[in-house]
């Protein structure tokens, strides 16, 4: 069994940053390819970022680059998203999701977080 753990979201004012944390438990896909998704109220969930099993290789929306950074710590089974430079358009509830493949398509994660919100107020 695999679960994911979201922690750190919060309140933030724009031009802030936070550093999302997910932890994973579980024998099959502790360390499996990790990628972060939100879902802003009345919005489709949207891809964030991605990072495969390593670390070696990213991934990240347009929307995003340049100001988040997704990381993972695989001795802690735990992956991070830095953000800064936050925009109230970042405000989402944003999940962790864990897949056998490195993806930007929500429907190849087949472990998710129940999310941590994030809002950017200005």
């Amino acid at each position: 069994q695999v679960q994911l753990v979201e922690s750190g979201g919060g309140l933030v004012q724009a031009g802030g940053s936070l550093r999302l944390s997910c932890a994973a438990t579980g024998r099959t896909f502790s360390n499996a390819n990790r990628g972060w998704f939100r879902q802003a109220p009345g919005k489709e969930r949207e891809f964030v970022a991605a990072i495969t099993r390593n670390g070696g290789t990213t991934d990240y929306a347009n929307s995003v680059k340049g100001r988040f950074t997704i990381s993972r710590d695989n001795a802690k089974n735990t992956v991070y998203l830095q953000m800064n430079s936050l925009k109230p358009e970042d405000t989402a509830v944003y999940y962790c999701a864990a897949s056998q493949r490195f993806s930007s398509r929500d429907v190849e994660y087949n472990y998710w977080g129940q999310g941590t919100q994030v809002t950017v107020s200005s």
